[in-house]
């Protein structure tokens, strides 16, 4: 979900100012790389309704848009910085690193970092002679390409939403940017691909705010303007405590990430589109969640969106989560659609429930009367199945509560009454009922609720009358006569 909004920011930036917005997939790192994530990612992308114009799946001029496809462009760069001095070689293995740090934590230094002062230890052509290092390549060893970073200078810059963020290069280390088998780190890469496919800013994460001041400095080395950063607050867990992540999702009862994600383990994270949330809400609920418009108004086009959001708008600390009112901004979504939409949206889930086809046109009009009462479209379903099935299933609870030694005999007039009533339709069925309670000198209490138990089987629900004008009066009747003796059958215990 975090990921979604830092393309939804993206993506709403870039359609503001009349730029593009564009896919990358940055696979340098081996060890991270996911089977079937760009797939994923193209796929939830489009669910959202968030398209890139340029990238992976799209084309564009500035590709290949994939990093291990462009792998022959980024080692001229590291060189280039290796001949102006701006960087150099380290034949340091692993295990010398790991000896380094273990001496650190033993000398109480918990985060040793190969930097402006540990590097003249270290096996590097800084350290060595230049004999040494000649030999080294000769001989074919292995070595890593780090920045040389400047001892105790301020790097500043200017983030978009943050202000100016100043860093000194005393807290930061020389960071790999080429690896020993050929490959740059994404450090390396993203500034070179960000430079030659001159992307003017770059939104991301505030998990990227310490990347940023050596991003800035390979920027400097390179002689190259630097794109416009800005980097997001953090999406919280509802209660505030700590960074949302893909686990407390299912743990705390609601998705996290767009569409249903498999890991290749075998382990799933439900997703917002499988668990039946509409686009528009889950586009909307993350538009919200850092970024604030002004003004009270909540729900917003896509359109809407791209002509408001602006990076000075959104917030520097991080934005809660809340699941409720995820669900609200769906109901509100659910509400705004027409009633022939949500049927094309509902009727697959009537057919698999109950085998049968029921006209669009039917469905349609249960859509209308139900939806002021659903949160997702399944809920139409769910809660007027006595809409789609010959029979409906008594809620014993409402039955306890709300059949008396009278009701039945009640039941039996009322279904009388309405057979009489030639136009079945909502007007004419509350008038022949509000006749028969002031025949009776009964109040709605005393009928309404057996009527509904009778005809839906449910306790509660939209207007009775309408709910018959759908039905029909067959339908109506036959379950009023034949619902009596089950529910009776029902109270017994049989």
């Amino acid at each position: 979900m975090g990921g979604v909004r830092t393309a939804l920011y993206n993506y709403l930036f870039a359609k503001r100012h009349g730029g593009d917005f564009l896919l990358r997939i940055e696979d340098t790192d081996e060890k991270r790389l996911v089977k079937g994530a760009t797939d994923y990612i193209l796929e939830s992308l489009k669910w959202c309704g968030i398209e890139p114009n340029e990238g992976v799946g799209y084309g564009g001029s500035k590709g290949p848009y994939t990093q291990s496809e462009r792998l022959s462009i980024y080692a001229p760069y590291a060189k280039q910085l290796l001949d102006s001095g701006q960087a150099y070689m380290a034949f340091d293995t692993p295990e010398d690193l790991e000896t380094m740090r273990q001496e650190a934590k033993k000398m109480g230094q918990a985060n040793w970092q190969y930097n402006t002062i540990t590097r003249s230890t270290m096996k590097n052509s800084l350290s060595l002679s230049k004999e040494e290092v000649e030999k080294r390549l000769s001989n074919g060893d292995q070595y890593t390409v780090r920045i040389k970073l400047p001892r105790n200078e301020e790097i500043r810059f200017e983030d978009e939403i943050r202000g100016w963020v100043t860093v000194s290069t005393a807290h930061l280390d020389d960071k790999v940017l080429f690896k020993e088998g050929g490959m740059p780190t994404y450090h390396l890469a993203n500034v070179v691909d960000d430079h030659l496919m001159e992307i003017t800013h770059v939104i991301r994460g505030e998990e990227w705010l310490p990347s940023a001041p050596l991003h800035i400095s390979l920027y400097a080395a390179f002689g190259w303007e630097p794109p416009k950063f800005a980097h997001l607050p953090l999406i919280l867990r509802p209660d505030g405590n700590g960074k949302l992540s893909k686990r407390d999702g299912d743990k705390l009862g609601f998705p996290v990430f767009p569409i249903n994600w498999t890991t290749a383990e075998g382990e799933l994270y439900s997703g917002y589109r499988e668990a039946g949330y509409i686009p528009g809400a889950f586009i909307n609920m993350l538009a919200l969640l850092g970024w604030n418009p002004g003004g009270t108004q909540e729900i917003f086009t896509l359109e809407e969106l791209c002509g408001l959001f602006s990076l000075d708008r959104v917030g520097k600390a991080g934005a809660r989560f809340d699941a409720d009112k995820t669900r609200w901004f769906n109901q509100q979504y659910l509400r705004s659609k027409s009633n022939e939409e949500l049927a094309s949206l509902v009727q697959g889930k009537i057919k698999t429930e109950t085998g049968k086809d029921f006209a669009a046109e039917y469905i349609a009009m249960v859509c209308g009367l139900m939806k002021e009462r659903a949160t997702f479209a399944v809920d139409i379903y769910t809660e007027g199945t006595y809409f789609f099935t010959e029979d409906v299933v008594f809620e014993v609870e409402t039955i306890k509560k709300k059949w008396k030694e009278t009701s039945a005999e009640l039941a039996v007039d009322l279904a009388a009454k309405l057979e009489t009533v030639s136009a079945f339709n909502a007007a004419e069925i509350e008038v022949v009922f509000s006749a028969f309670l002031a025949e009776k000198n009964l109040g709605f209490g005393q009928v309404g609720p057996i009527f509904r138990l009778l005809v839906t089987g449910k306790g509660a629900g939209p207007s009775m009358f309408d709910i018959c004008a759908i039905l029909g009066k067959e339908i109506v009747l036959r379950r009023m006569k034949e619902g009596v003796d089950k529910i009776i059958n029902v109270a017994i215990g049989k």
